[in-house]
């Protein structure tokens, strides 16, 4: 059974409106269809871009967590002399 919302779906616009390399926008990661189609989706339509823009986000984020972890130099233990 499908749960029904009280309230209709804010957009997830945040304003930023540029894109990425992969066409969607850089602030709230909706495709070009997504986001000029935002008004005339229904619902549940709203929560499934809603989710996909979860999943997105997930991902980008651990690209992130990668590019940075990847930029570390990796501290090598200097071996102990014992005189």
């Amino acid at each position: 059974m499908e749960q029904l919302e009280i309230f209709p779906l804010q957009s997830p616009c945040i304003g930023v409106c540029e894109v990425n390399n992969k066409g969607y926008c850089k602030g709230c990661l909706r495709s070009r269809e997504e986001r000029f189609n935002w008004q005339k989706m229904t619902q549940a339509q709203q929560q499934e871009v809603m989710r996909l823009c979860r999943d997105r986000k997930r991902r980008v984020e651990a690209a992130r967590r990668k590019a940075r972890e990847g930029a570390e130099p990796e501290q090598m233990p200097q071996p102990g002399w014992d005189f």
